[in-house]
């Protein structure tokens, strides 16, 4: 008869590759930019820079920086930006927070940060850089009807106008290697593609760049300005009798007008046709709009489907993001990144939404 004590354990399954990761990551402090960043810590911090908190702290939705508003003695609450660490330059934050105090003061409706009592817009704490701005209401604005399209537009004109007064000096422009090669490659690198499926993602993502670099191609130079960089509808507040408020120009940088406007179309094509004419019919009486760009339009939807995979991927340490993201290392995930980028693909081969001039 055998003891059962001297029997080696039997194997045990192994874990989900996305409790790996996140166990990983949970055992490497260092890499846990937020680890420190606690109620006590903002409140200090707020403190600090001169405002009179009261104790309220409420977390808001936010993975790449952690945001909060924070209750004060006396007037409304105020929101409080905790910046990601090393992710922009002291200086890159400021030239971005210039932008946004630019518009504000030719009243286009932006949500510009507070100047601190330093008379400063960026503040340090604790190895943590923030900003406070002030809290504004809204909802989403309606994409569907015509007459918001239009008023976003015209706005959106008005604050391109501004951004191609000057180029940015310290933030970086929206090029095909920095959100489509880099991120393709360390999604590959780092083995967070499932091994059964790295050789046809690597093949379509390889095909989706090739075309995103012919549509640049018939684009031809088109001109880069300051931009918001991620208009999207969750970044614009619609308040009624006012219009649209644009918030969060955290991903600001230099590109092309049409990363602001592609992100408004939806639907079928003659959706879309029909959206960009409304768009463009506030926009052009403040900017002029270079019809080029609609070549670009399918092209940089598709580097933002391949940067999003890699941004989660290289903030997969940050605790947060594996439990927003848990299906991230399934493949079922990256099949559906797979089809998604064969669309594109085809898609970015059909003619631009408008004809343009010369075209049989």
């Amino acid at each position: 008869m055998t003891d059962d004590t001297d029997l080696p354990d039997p194997p045990q399954p192994p874990l989900p590759v996305a409790v790996q990761r996140a166990a990983q990551a949970a055992s490497q402090p260092s890499s846990q930019p937020y680890a420190d960043l606690n109620p006590d810590t903002v409140l200090d911090a707020l403190e600090a820079a001169g405002f009179p908190v009261d104790g309220r702290l409420l977390a808001l939705n936010s993975f790449e920086n952690r945001v909060y508003q924070v209750g004060l003695d006396e007037g409304t609450p105020v929101i409080a930006k905790f910046y990601r660490p090393a992710r922009w330059s002291d200086e890159a934050i400021l030239e971005e927070h210039a932008f946004s105090l630019e518009l504000a003061e030719r009243e286009i409706p932006v949500v510009p940060p507070l100047r601190l009592p330093s008379g400063d817009t960026l503040a340090h704490h604790a190895g943590h850089r923030f900003a406070v701005f002030p809290r504004r209401g809204g909802r989403a604005p309606e994409l569907d009807r015509s007459d918001t399209l239009e008023w976003i537009g015209r706005f959106m004109g008005r604050i391109h106008a501004v951004g191609a007064v000057q180029p940015y000096a310290h933030r970086p422009a929206l090029d095909i290697a920095s959100f489509g090669d880099e991120p393709a490659a360390y999604v590959l690198d780092h083995g967070f593609v499932p091994p059964e499926l790295e050789k046809v993602y690597r093949g379509v993502v390889a095909q989706a760049l090739d075309g995103v670099r012919a549509a640049f191609e018939r684009a031809g130079d088109v001109t880069r300005i300051r931009t918001h960089g991620d208009c999207h509808v969750g970044n614009m507040l619609w308040v009624e009798g006012q219009g649209p408020h644009f918030v969060d120009f955290d991903d600001s940088r230099m590109a092309p007008a049409i990363q602001d406007l592609w992100m408004l179309l939806s639907g079928e094509r003659e959706d879309r046709v029909r959206q960009l004419g409304d768009v463009l019919a506030g926009y052009e009486e403040f900017c002029e709009f270079d019809l080029r760009e609609l070549h670009l339009v399918e092209a940089l939807r598709t580097l933002r489907l391949i940067h999003h995979s890699g941004w989660i991927a290289r903030r997969w340490q940050d605790p947060a993001f594996p439990a927003a993201f848990p299906w991230f290392d399934t493949p079922r995930y990256w099949e559906a990144r797979v089809l998604e980028l064969r669309e594109q693909i085809a898609v970015m081969d059909e003619p631009p939404l408008w004809r343009m001039p010369g075209m049989g």
